[in-house]
């Protein structure tokens, strides 16, 4: 079985994807005129933005905080040290390149979640399966993605996580992980049953508090091995470009390990942001647009780096190439495949191992357990759209709580090879269907992005009115003119 879902996971993820996805970030970066740069100061004041005069909705900020614990996960502890260790430093750079990129991505599909959502039971409901069958009008793609995102987010994703957290705790606390699996459920449990905006509250606390300090542990560590960083950088330039004559060989697998991380981390074209995006309320959809765009930084640019450099800088790491063989290995300690080692292992040479283990599983936890979170509002939300109202979607919902609290379990009995191939299934297939949605509305993207900006020059607050813009399928946007008329 193991080697039919490594299979399946190769082919999901094979170099057209790679291609599409680096390819999908250009378009938008070029055809945005590079709006992650140009509105970054906009980006960071519309967090504490929201639209008072809607009672639906979540805020920005919280909006923002469930987008960052979806994003900022396993990917940003262990996904790092599996694209060191199986593509060498270079990868990290290609995470920044597909970040940069990414972000462009992001404020497009977060812009059409906002376009396309509808008011569902006093929530907003949004994303690719509403895009794509309101903008796209193909709603056989649409409901494709919507089995999809259940699939990955109510099964195949959440075993990455569980199993992160499961290995962790063994080893820095000697727990055996079916212990560790039974607590994590529990507790995951009590948070999804509340729904999204018990979802909202606890991803508003846990994720930026986290993030924060997880940056300033990653800092210490750096000041203390200062002397080795500018190497680290080094190294991760010259692999990133194969000018390393001991990692050339593995270039591909530089490229391929970083975007493929890079988008497993900051879920940027993956499908998943959108969702979250448009549960926001928001004035005009670009607002939550660049919101979006800024949660990918924050995750790639500044969490993965602090684990990256962290990583390298005290060289507890070792690389691998495509047969397995060892062509790095760590002079500080003795390391096997990656995984969450190599980060504990690295802050175990300022504060012990110990503490190094103990204090990256405490990291791993609430990193970890606020994207599992976030992932079952991602399958929810799908279920919604499948199902509709009535009594099916509720059976739905609750089998869909059922299932992301028993593969939480399931995921910390298991290697993590296993469920790393399911995750990365899970992705690729929502990337690829959201990645060509996004590219056949990106004209609507452009539209609306250049009417907001002409209605900020001239001093207005930006309004969507999109029988103006020729936008057919945002009815909420149309309903919410006629009641205000």
């Amino acid at each position: 079985m193991e080697e039919i879902i490594s299979t399946i996971s190769s082919y999901v993820w094979s170099a057209p994807l790679v291609i599409l996805c680096l390819a999908a970030g250009l378009y938008f970066s070029f055809g945005t005129r590079f709006v992650q740069v140009r509105r970054f100061g906009e980006m960071v004041k519309l967090l504490f933005s929201t639209d008072k005069t809607q009672k639906t909705g979540i805020s920005s900020f919280q909006a923002f905080a469930m987008a960052l614990s979806g994003r900022v996960g396993t990917g940003n502890i262990v996904g790092v040290a599996t694209a060191i260790g199986y593509g060498g430093p270079g990868a990290i750079v290609w995470m920044w390149i597909i970040a940069f990129l990414g972000a462009g991505s992001a404020f497009a599909e977060a812009t059409l979640a906002q376009i396309y959502k509808d008011e569902h039971n006093g929530q907003f409901r949004g994303g690719p399966s509403y895009y794509i069958e309101k903008g796209l009008k193909c709603k056989w793609l649409a409901i494709i993605f919507a089995v999809c995102s259940v699939l990955a987010c109510g099964i195949f994703l959440p075993p990455v996580h569980s199993n992160g957290i499961a290995t962790s705790f063994s080893n820095a606390f000697g727990i055996d992980t079916m212990y560790v699996g039974i607590i994590v459920a529990v507790l995951i449990a009590l948070v999804i049953i509340g729904g999204v905006k018990r979802i909202a509250n606890v991803a508003q606390i846990i994720a930026p508090l986290m993030a924060v300090i997880y940056i300033i542990l990653s800092i210490v560590v750096l000041i203390c091995n200062a002397g080795n960083v500018p190497s680290a950088f080094k190294d991760m330039i010259t692999s990133a470009f194969g000018m390393n004559e001991m990692l050339g060989g593995i270039l591909g697998s530089t490229i391929a390990w970083g975007v493929k991380r890079g988008i497993y981390s900051n879920e940027a074209g993956q499908g998943t942001g959108p969702i979250v995006a448009a549960a926001a309320k928001v004035s005009h959809p670009v607002k939550q647009g660049l919101v979006q765009a800024f949660s990918v930084y924050i995750d790639t640019l500044l969490v993965c780096t602090a684990t990256a450099v962290m990583i390298l800088a005290t060289k507890t790491y070792n690389i691998y190439d495509g047969d397995g063989n060892l062509l790095f290995a760590s002079p500080i300690a003795q390391l096997g495949a990656p995984d969450v080692s190599y980060t504990s292992t690295a802050l175990g040479t300022l504060v012990g191992s110990t503490w190094g283990n103990i204090i990256i599983s405490v990291a791993l936890f609430f990193f970890a357990f606020t994207t599992v979170m976030a992932y079952y509002y991602y399958a929810e939300t799908n279920v919604v759209y499948l199902f509709g109202n009535g009594r099916k979607e509720k059976i739905a919902i609750w089998c869909v709580r059922f299932s992301v609290i028993g593969m939480v379990f399931f995921g910390s009995l298991h290697e993590a090879k296993t469920v790393w191939d399911l995750g990365d299934i899970g992705v690729g297939s929502m990337a690829w269907i959201n990645v060509i949605a996004i590219l056949l509305l990106s004209p609507k993207v452009f539209k609306l992005l250049k009417s907001y900006e002409k209605q900020k020059k001239q001093g207005k607050e930006p309004e969507f009115h999109p029988e103006e813009m020729n936008i057919k399928g945002a009815d909420f946007w149309e309903k919410k003119k006629n009641d205000s008329a």
